[in-house]
């Protein structure tokens, strides 16, 4: 089994149809903020959420997913996939799934994995799809964590390289938060107009 042909990258779609999705936090004020400028444009997005953001941003959480986003695991501590031992991985991995699940009904699906930094160990990955985890990666990177790029710079990588079926990359964390804050209203107005509809993996 080749472990890269089974990573979602993009969705395979004719339909005028995006896929949001935000890692690294819940971040108070951040998350916020992007679950405003969703719901003006009645847009559903994917949360890639870090367990330790969850346990001390609860509420936020709670807010993601009433809102009716889908949820998805970033691991307990934003871990470097090459740089962790694949047990110590696995069990990060499955402490923010606990944590998650403490905080959503259990029938709400949330199977979906993203690697912090985009990497993880081949054996990495087999176990979590051994574990049904589906494993989400991307085709747009917006770049909004890159401190070397403009804000304008981030908007054109969304604006640029977005398709039917394109599942797009922010971040709702500190360090990304001027260029997304930027770039995230536009694209949504943009794409809105042009006809795209925002959906939850």
């Amino acid at each position: 089994m080749r472990i890269f042909s089974k990573y979602t990258w993009r969705f395979p779609s004719n339909k005028k149809e995006i896929f949001l999705t935000f890692d690294d936090g819940p971040t108070p004020e951040i998350t916020e903020f992007v679950l405003d400028e969703l719901k003006k444009y009645n847009a559903k997005a994917t949360f890639f959420c870090i367990g330790k953001n969850i346990k001390n941003h609860p509420d936020i959480f709670d807010k993601i997913v009433s809102e009716g986003h889908s949820i998805g695991n970033h691991t307990q501590n934003h871990l470097k996939g090459w740089k962790t031992n694949s047990k110590n991985y696995i069990e990060n991995v499955l402490e923010c799934e606990n944590i998650i699940l403490s905080e959503v009904k259990k029938s709400q699906q949330f199977k979906l994995f993203r690697p912090p930094y985009g990497k993880i160990k081949k054996n990495q990955a087999k176990k979590l799809l051994e574990k049904k985890y589906k494993i989400i990666m991307w085709d747009v990177l917006s770049a909004d964590f890159d401190t070397t790029i403009s804000k304008e710079k981030c908007l054109q990588n969304v604006l640029k390289n977005t398709t039917k079926g394109s599942i797009i990359v922010f971040h709702d964390s500190i360090k990304a938060a001027e260029k997304m804050q930027y770039a995230l209203p536009i694209v949504l107005k943009e794409f809105s107009e042009k006809g795209f509809i925002f959906k939850a993996i």
